[in-house]
């Protein structure tokens, strides 16, 4: 559970909903494994009757459970979400809403990404590409590579005007279009083992218009160490309790001074 921006106890599920309903999307999809669907249920709180449940029987891979989720997204352009993200905004419209703006006014499948250092390549998947003209934050996306090494990321994944030793990582909010579900099923029949989604996505760039838009606000992974708690500051700093929570830290920094140790 976290405290989100209006000083109420949220569970993640229920954080990533209300992010979804911002985007005027009425109907979520959660692929959980079997029997895990009351506990999901009642994590969602007061979103749980807009909630479709599937389940990924055999945990075949990430793409697999995107794959699952076939039959409830019937042939449509659909919003993916990962589940242990925080998306923080830094403008009015929630980051959903910025990425299916642009998904409309392009028609394409539109990934978010996010500038970020090398260091981190190992927790992301990351695109290449160019900027589109005339534009800041759309880049055409012609490489998807999961978790690259930092040698792989220099050699192909290098886009004009970003910072040395920075890459287009995702975002976790991926606007994608009813190809990728048929890339998806193409790979589960010819594969035996688990089924990632981003060479997925790498096929996509090759076959149709892919675009990638850097996202105005912050994504916070939850399951890297001290996660819950960067998404937790991250949440109090920008929402209605921010003085009182800066003024609790500032507290808190000033007795870890050297000589106000207790």
């Amino acid at each position: 559970m976290l405290i989100d921006r209006d000083g109420a106890q949220k569970s993640v599920l229920a954080i990533l909903l209300n992010e979804a309903w911002r985007a005027h999307i009425e109907e979520c999809c959660v692929v959980v494994c079997p029997g895990d669907e009351e506990l999901y249920r009642a994590a969602a709180g007061e979103y749980a009757d807009r909630l479709h449940f599937v389940t990924q029987e055999t945990p075949r891979g990430y793409g697999h459970a995107v794959y699952c989720a076939r039959d409830f997204v019937q042939e449509q352009p659909f919003l993916h979400m990962i589940g242990d993200h925080i998306y923080i905004s830094d403008r009015a419209e929630s980051c959903a809403e910025q990425l299916i703006a642009v998904a409309e006014a392009h028609s394409c499948a539109v990934s978010g990404v996010q500038p970020t250092r090398e260091t981190l390549l190992p927790l992301f998947g990351a695109v290449g590409g160019q900027r589109v003209r005339g534009s800041q934050e759309l880049f055409a996306i012609d490489q998807v590579i999961e978790k690259p090494t930092p040698t792989q990321a220099e050699q192909t994944l290098l886009v004009p005007g970003l910072r040395t030793g920075h890459y287009l990582c995702f975002f976790g909010l991926h606007i994608l279009t009813p190809r990728v579900m048929e890339l998806l099923g193409s790979h589960l029949e010819s594969q035996s083992g688990p089924i990632a989604l981003s060479p997925v996505l790498n096929e996509l760039a090759q076959q149709e218009r892919y675009l990638a838009v850097e996202a105005h606000g912050r994504r916070y992974p939850l399951d890297v160490r001290y996660g819950l708690l960067t998404a937790q500051v991250a949440l109090a700093l920008s929402g209605q309790d921010r003085e009182e929570v800066l003024a609790n830290l500032c507290e808190l920094l000033a007795q870890r001074q050297p000589g106000n140790r207790q």
